[in-house]
């Protein structure tokens, strides 16, 4: 059996990439060639969003870095 931390580790490495790429997936949706929105939907999307990340940075408390790449612990 895993120890805690291994099992952290990987279902961090698993469910952070998935947010970071279902991420990317809603900012496609700010192309305006394939897709029509309002300002204040954009702002509502954001804001949702932002809820979210907000929540979670304060159950870990704040930190962290800034990145484009693959997410690995």
């Amino acid at each position: 059996m895993r120890d805690k931390h291994g099992k952290f580790v990987e279902l961090a490495n698993k469910r952070v990439n998935a947010a970071m790429k279902a991420m990317r997936l809603v900012a496609n949706l700010s192309n305006r060639t394939n897709y029509e929105y309002t300002e204040e939907e954009a702002r509502r999307i954001i804001r949702a969003l932002q809820k979210e990340m907000d929540a979670t940075k304060a159950k870990f408390g704040d930190g962290g870095g800034v990145g484009d790449g693959e997410f690995r612990l």
